[in-house]
């Protein structure tokens, strides 16, 4: 299942870059893109994981960019 959110107070596109290659490493998640331009995540994992992949993804995102929200 693939799933796009909306991100608020994204600032660095280095940071973007950080956060795709650590949510990519959560268990279950077969792909993932941060675009720094489009402020969009994009998450496609399997639907039964998808809630707990979405939790974890929050908590990388806040460790890397404290200011930066998901809108779930």
């Amino acid at each position: 299942m693939k799933k796009v959110y909306k991100l608020q107070d994204l600032d660095c596109a280095n940071c973007a870059a950080k956060m795709e290659r650590a949510i990519a490493k959560i268990d279950g998640v077969t792909a993932a893109n941060v675009s720094f331009m489009s402020q969009r995540l994009t998450i496609e994992a399997d639907e039964d994981k998808l809630d707990g992949i979405v939790k974890e993804a929050v908590k990388v995102c806040k460790k890397i960019e404290p200011d930066c929200r998901i809108i779930l």
